[in-house]
């Protein structure tokens, strides 16, 4: 039999001991007992896809059966809603974001759902949204785009996820502060659609999350990509500059993406999925993945740090929204 180095014997006891302490999770012991949905709140094809499906692969072979369903429209909001009045049993799930558990309940007057109906279990990424523009829009980076814009009033548009989301406020923002640009929102039910749309010229622009779909196309030269809303460049797309680098200094935004519950599923299954989750994003493989689509793994997450990371996200983001106007759509 082939020995195993030092930290192949860490590794292999580090699992052991985490898969250990899920059996030891007190009432979630028989948890789970059949499927696990988690639901990704817009279209097929979209970021959501690319964060939440690796997840569900991770939770199939550390926790069971566990399956994606796609509840598209009102930038998010509905699928959020149909998560929101499911039963507290685990069974269940959101990959929620910025959007769905902060901006939409922020800014809507009745989005089926509120801020107190979840318990956050783990924070998957943190993301940066990026400016991609069609080739036939003569910008190569956010300075030309805004000379353009303001040459051009009104014939320019922008594709987001939908009204209220991270990406329609990143867009309403970066005109406010390039000032007042007359440039159409465009809100769409996932960004997937807006993108082809960018693709085909039915729209100029779209502000989306960081994705591997638009490194290539922007490889093809099928879209530009002028810049991205971290305060530094990623690491996995290091020549996009910052909105920050492109002469807008307060134009920022880090999102994150992450695993939600029912409010009142107990703590014992709540810590039974973030254990999981843990020792799925512990895994080299899956950390690189997701650098490699412009994302940043959090693989220090918990229950508890999150939930921090959600009220201080809503902390920053409320007097943002009361002052460009987007609040009681």
């Amino acid at each position: 039999m082939p020995s195993l180095s030092r930290r192949q014997l860490v590794h292999a006891f580090s699992g052991a001991a985490a898969l250990a302490a899920l059996s030891r999770s007190g009432q979630a012991a028989d948890y789970p007992s059949r499927p696990i949905r988690l639901v990704i709140p817009y279209g097929a094809g979209g970021s959501g896809d690319q964060i939440g499906r690796p997840w569900v692969d991770k939770m199939s072979s550390l926790l069971g059966p566990t399956f994606v369903e796609y509840i598209g429209g009102a930038g998010g909001a509905i699928g959020t809603a149909a998560v929101a009045r499911e039963e507290p049993d685990g069974y269940s799930l959101l990959l929620g974001n910025g959007s769905t558990q902060v901006i939409i309940p922020l800014t809507s007057a009745n989005p089926g759902y509120a801020v107190g109906d979840f318990r956050a279990v783990y924070r998957l990424i943190n993301s940066a949204l990026v400016f991609a523009v069609h080739p036939s829009v003569p910008a190569a980076d956010l300075r030309e785009l805004i000379a353009h814009a303001k040459a051009n009033p009104g014939k320019l548009s922008y594709g987001t996820p939908g009204i209220a989301t991270g990406n329609h406020l990143v867009g309403e923002s970066f005109k406010q502060q390039a000032g007042s640009l007359d440039i159409v929102h465009i809100p769409y039910r996932g960004i997937a659609q807006a993108t082809n749309d960018l693709v085909s010229g039915q729209i100029s622009l779209v502000i989306a999350v960081m994705s591997v779909q638009l490194q290539q196309l922007a490889h093809a030269g099928k879209v530009r990509l002028l810049a991205v809303t971290t305060e530094r460049r990623l690491s996995g797309a290091p020549a996009i500059p910052t909105a920050v680098e492109s002469g807008m200094p307060d134009l920022r935004y880090e999102g994150w993406f992450g695993i939600f519950a029912p409010k009142d599923t107990g703590d014992a299954i709540i810590d039974r999925i973030a254990q999981a989750t843990r020792l799925a994003m512990a895994d080299p493989e899956l950390q690189a993945s997701y650098r490699a689509q412009g994302m940043e793994p959090d693989n220090d997450s918990s229950p508890d740090k999150f939930q921090r990371i959600v009220e201080a996200t809503s902390a920053s983001l409320a007097p943002l929204i009361k002052s460009i106007g987007l609040g009681n759509l």
